[in-house]
This record gives C-alpha cells, sequence and structure tokens, in this order.
C-alpha cells in the first residue's frame, strides 16, 4: 500500500527519507546492525523497541547527532550522511523538552528562526501560527517554568513546526506525560502530523502508541530490524516470536510443545496441525491472543487449565490461568467473576493460533487446523 492509498496528505515539504545499512558501534556493543528503511514523504513511521535496542542511535544519526560506522542516510535527492545536523533540515522533538528556562514561549518558539536570520515581520507571523497549531497562542509570554509538562511538550512541538522542515524527528516526546495526558496528546500529535503531512519518524518503547500514532511500525531488537508493517499487519502476521511477544497488552500467550504425528503436544495439550513437512518432529511454540480466546466449562474447550487470578481492568476482566508449568492470559467480559483455583477450559479458533519454530523464533506457514 502507497502513501497515497494510505490517505496521508504529502503537503509541499514532505521528502522521502531512506537509511541504507546503517551500523554504528560503541567499543564491543554492535548497536545498530544493517539498518535500512525507507519512510515515504508524509509516512509516519514508529520505531519501536525495547530499552537499549538501537532505536534511538537510529534516529541520532539521521538527525545527525551521531556518525554512523557506515552506511548512508537520504533525505529526498540529497545524501546527508555527512552533512552537520543543521544542514539536515530535520526538527527534533526530545523527551525531556530541551526548551530555554530563561525564554517565553514565544522566544523558545522562535529561536530556529532568528538563528536563521529570518526577518522579525516574518517570524512573529510563523511563530504565531505555530503556536496556534498547538494551541498555544494565549501562552506566548509565559516561562517554561510557568507552564504543565503537556504545555512544555506543546512549546517543543511548535519548535519543531515553525521551521516547517522536511522530517519531525521525535524522541518519546510523550513519556514524561501522565496517562490521561499521554493519551490526549497522541490524538493531538497524529492530527497535527496529518494535516502538516511531513514525514515523521517517533521513537517510542509504548507499543499502544506505536498502534495508535503509526502508518508504518518497524520493530527493532538488539541493533536488528525485525519487522516493518502497519500496525494491523504486525500485530495480526507477526513475523517472529519477539515481534508477536512484543506487541499486544498482555503480549501472546506461548507453549512451549513439539509436533508429533501432525499434533503439537505440549503438557497435556494436544492439538492438531495441518500435514506439512515443515512441521515433522519439530521442537514449536504455539501462539494465541488473549483476546481471541474465551473460558470455558471444564473438559469442553481445547484444553484444561486452573484459575490463578482474575483482575476487573474496567473494559475488560484479564484472567490469568497455569497450565501445566505455563502461564496463559484471556480477555473475558468486565463483568467476568471466577474464584481462585477452579479448574476451566480454553477455547479459541484454531485458525487464530500461530506456530513459531523454537529455535529460530521464525513464525512457521503451517497452521493449526480443526478436525471434522
Amino acid at each position: 500500500m502507497n502513501v497515497e492509498e494510505r490517505g496521508i496528505d504529502t503537503g509541499h515539504r514532505a521528502q522521502r527519507l531512506s537509511l541504507r545499512g546503517l551500523n554504528k558501534s560503541f567499543g564491543a556493543v554492535h548497536v545498530v546492525k544493517d539498518l535500512s528503511i525507507d519512510v515515504a514523504p508524509g509516512e509516519f513511521l514508529v520505531l519501536l523497541g525495547p530499552s537499549g535496542c538501537g532505536k534511538t542511535t537510529g534516529l541520532r544519526i539521521i538527525a545527525g547527532l551521531e556518525t554512523a560506522d557506515s552506511g548512508q542516510v537520504v533525505l529526498g535527492d540529497t545524501d546527508v550522511t555527512d552533512m552537520l545536523p543543521k544542514y539536515r533540515d530535520v526538527a527534533m522533538v526530545f523527551q525531556s523538552y530541551a526548551l530555554y528556562p530563561h525564554k517565553t514561549v514565544a522566544e523558545n518558539i522562535d529561536f530556529p528562526l532568528k538563528v536563521r536570520g529570518v526577518s522579525k515581520q516574518e517570524r512573529e507571523l510563523a511563530v504565531r501560527d505555530a503556536a496556534a497549531q498547538v494551541h498555544m497562542e494565549d501562552l506566548l509570554d509565559r516561562y517554561p517554568r510557568q507552564l504543565s509538562g503537556g504545555q512544555r511538550q506543546r512549546v517543543a512541538l511548535a519548535r519543531a513546526i515553525v521551521r516547517r522542515p522536511s522530517a519531525f524527528l521525535m524522541d518519546e516526546p510523550l513519556s514524561n506525560l501522565d496517562a490521561k495526558l499521554r493519551g490526549f496528546m497522541r490524538a493531538e500529535l497524529k492530527r497535527m502530523q496529518h494535516q502538516l503531512g511531513v514525514t515523521t519518524v517517533y521513537v517510542t518503547h509504548d507499543q499502544v502508541e506505536a498502534m495508535t500514532l503509526a502508518h508504518r511500525v518497524a520493530i527493532m531488537d538488539r541493533g536488528v530490524l525485525q519487522q516493518i508493517g502497519t500496525p494491523r499487519e504486525v500485530y495480526d502476521r507477526p513475523a517472529n516470536l519477539f515481534v508477536a511477544g512484543f506487541m499486544g497488552s498482555p503480549p501472546m500467550n506461548f507453549l512451549r510443545g513439539r509436533i508429533e504425528n501432525n499434533r503439537f503436544e505440549s503438557q497435556g495439550v494436544s492439538l492438531p496441525v495441518a500435514p506439512d513437512k515443515e512441521t515433522m518432529a519439530k521442537d514449536v511454540v504455539m501462539g494465541f491472543r488473549a483476546e481471541d480466546a474465551d473460558i470455558v466449562k471444564h473438559g469442553a474447550g481445547l484444553f484444561d487449565a486452573t484459575v490463578y487470578a482474575a483482575e476487573p481492568t474496567g473494559d475488560v476482566t484479564l484472567v490469568t490461568l497455569v497450565v501445566g508449568k505455563e502461564s496463559l492470559s484471556v480477555k473475558m467480559p468486565k463483568d467476568y467473576d471466577i474464584d481462585f483455583d477452579k479448574a476451566v477450559a480454553v477455547h479459541f479458533p484454531l485458525d487464530r493460533g500461530f506456530l513459531f519454530d523454537a529455535h529460530s523464533g521464525v513464525r512457521l506457514a503451517a497452521r493449526l487446523v480443526s478436525v471434522s
């Protein structure tokens, strides 16, 4: 699916951003390993992964704040790999906001234009326009110390907007906000990026942010790109065990076992598998999502389990079950109630189950099947 098909407003400043074989090491630690991604003009790409996976280093290489050991960064038709940050036509929004405490909101927003020698009249118009886009036009005379965390983040966004850059780079910009404000700011960010149509690369470890903001998500682990696709693609068709376990709250349920005689066998669980050379006598991991499963009467499901705990969360009740030595999660209706240690069974549509190679972690083409 291309940018136009996704309904992205590309704007007049949007540029394609290409990362080609980027590598970066700090001493003996190889932090970014052969990272190659094409970000379409006007696309909102989220780099997602746990702490230390290389996503922030990759972003800093794009910005010019870190130097790649090898590879290229191309913005539009220009190779910017060796350019100083100030010549790259990108704007970065940091987790810490990085505002000047002695400058007013207006002066903070104005600063990037002032250092470029833009005329005072043009700057005043641009500052008011950028402030209006983040709903800060009535607070231009205040100082950062007089603002809430959410307002400070808006100022940082306005300072990035005012430059009208070819690309936005955002390093976990919402992580310092409380949960309610973070949700509100996600919607604001998504709307703003859509309206501006600026190519955006956004770094986060929060998969909810990734799912809600991104046109595409690039998932990294230990410096390696694991999968890239739309939020729905990486959630519904994870490429490997890491992606399957990282995406989703709670993570995907896993049961380790083995394929024997076209059946998945694990700790009292026995499920049919479509005949396939790929899965003959193979160590595998079977996975399924908490929202795809139901708790049913003991003996009436695909396999039996014991209730460990039930947690009402408001919209659903999250039930933790024990199967052998494994813990599994099932999302039940919000008014669902069940006792500790009750014997139950688990059922889910077999076509919603996944099989992964237990050693490489790669998702297998073979699937669980119903047998009539």
